[in-house]
């Protein structure tokens, strides 16, 4: 987006959280790639095949020809690791023999958990692990916290009505401490989670927004109330509801904005998951302020792709505008890039962890902030290999399917092919428990 002249810092403060501007921007690190003049990555476009193929070979694996049973990336799967968890909430909120909920309050229920399950989806490191007694499954990473979160949820940690645990609210999440969490969870010296301070003080801050956004959450401080929001913004067409993904969005990353750590700010708005990438800068011959800005909303985009589902599968409700998401800037999806040679760091970019030998950053660093923008556009453009080796469409083969599928999980099996010690990213980030 070319917004011309001289234009407010609120005014591109308010662009870059827009969803448009994440691909926008990212797109503008991708073309310094292809001119080689990103400062801490050379890019190598004749790999990208390579990672398409393979992840081919791990969608033809799991699901054969049939690839229309993907399901879309969201916090969903990674709560019904192992077993399904979500579908038997629901068969028993809807079997309670004397105050059954109807269709909305069970996808309010479920936005709750899922709200709560994403933030604390942040990278939980390599040791961390999670037993689930009524399975007797173990549990890492992701999944682990996903399945943790489900047992929290059904707890009543986060609800403030001792007679409806299946619920959260901001009065709840205000009551939510470390020791709650690290108890929770499992956390014990011989099982360390990274971040764990980080993702109470999001729980405790979300409490806070929540209650500073009625018009989205509702006077008790609801996530799920976002439904009743989002009806006000639909249309019907014949006998289906329609929902623009931007009114989802704004209310996720408007009401949502006070949660996240105070990091940069323009024009006196908190921007969130943004960052500064000087090779951005550099190519610019006369830059404004937030020119050298790149957006990327990874939690708010994992968040929305997951009350997605919720919205139609639950309530069967469509949303329209999803080609405006963007895939995940985060280190599965952008370790699969490193690890098959698309992307390269450049020599020494990167000081080398003593312990492990992978070099290693904060996620300010610049070199990570290029590492995510190519990701984002990297994302679309497997995607559509994939699609073109495949000989399918969007509409037939999604990019959250693709995610869900291909990418992400690929990923990982990388990772645990070349590094089977920790099967962590070819690129460590110091993570604070806020952003991965």
């Amino acid at each position: 987006m070319n917004l011309g002249g001289i234009v407010p810092a609120s005014q591109i403060a308010t662009y870059l959280r827009t969803l448009p501007s994440i691909r926008e921007r990212c797109g503008r690190v991708h073309q310094l790639a292809k001119e080689g003049k990103l400062d801490y990555f050379d890019y190598h476009p004749d790999k990208e095949i390579d990672v398409a193929r393979f992840c081919i070979q791990l969608m033809r694996r799991d699901y054969g020809d049939d690839f229309t049973s993907i399901h879309p990336h969201g916090r969903w799967r990674h709560i019904d690791s192992g077993v399904e968890r979500v579908s038997p909430l629901l068969a028993v909120w809807a079997a309670h023999p004397t105050n059954a909920p109807d269709e909305k309050e069970q996808a309010r229920r479920t936005i709750d958990l899922f709200v709560v399950s994403v933030l604390l989806d942040a990278g939980a490191g390599n040791a961390w692990k999670y037993v689930e007694e009524r399975s007797g499954l173990t549990f890492t990473r992701s999944e682990g916290l996903g399945v943790a979160s489900v047992h929290m949820f059904e707890s009543g940690l986060f609800s403030s009505d001792p007679e409806q645990p299946f619920r959260v609210d901001a009065d709840g999440l205000a009551k939510v401490t470390v020791e709650k969490t690290a108890a929770a969870m499992q956390v014990s010296e011989s099982n360390p989670m990274v971040g764990i301070e980080g993702r109470t003080s999001l729980l405790f801050n979300l409490s806070k927004a929540l209650k500073g956004s009625p018009e989205f959450f509702g006077s008790d401080g609801r996530p799920g109330n976002v439904i009743d929001f989002l009806e006000t913004q639909s249309k019907v067409e014949g006998a289906t509801r329609v929902v623009p993904i931007a009114a989802l969005w704004t209310a996720l990353v408007d009401g949502l904005n006070p949660i996240w750590p105070s990091r940069l700010s323009l024009g006196g708005i908190s921007l969130g998951d943004v960052w500064l990438c000087p090779s951005l800068k550099a190519s610019i011959p006369n830059p404004q302020e937030g020119d050298d800005l790149v957006p990327f909303h990874k939690l708010t985009m994992w968040l929305t792709y997951s009350l997605v589902e919720v919205l139609e599968k639950n309530l069967k409700w469509r949303v329209d505008g999803v080609e405006d998401m963007t895939g995940l800037p985060e280190y599965r999806n952008g370790g699969l890039l490193v690890d098959f040679g698309v992307l390269t760091l450049k020599p020494n970019a990167l000081p080398t962890d003593p312990k492990s030998g992978l070099p290693h950053a904060v996620p300010s660093h610049p070199a990570i902030v290029e590492w995510r923008a190519m990701t984002v556009i990297e994302l679309d453009r497997i995607a559509d290999l994939i699609r073109k080796e495949l000989g399918l469409t969007t509409s037939q083969l999604t990019l959250a399917q693709v995610l869900e599928g291909a990418t992400w999980k690929g990923g990982r099996e990388i990772a645990k092919q070349k590094r089977p010690e920790t099967g962590g990213p070819p690129i460590e980030i110091e993570s604070d428990g806020t952003i991965f």
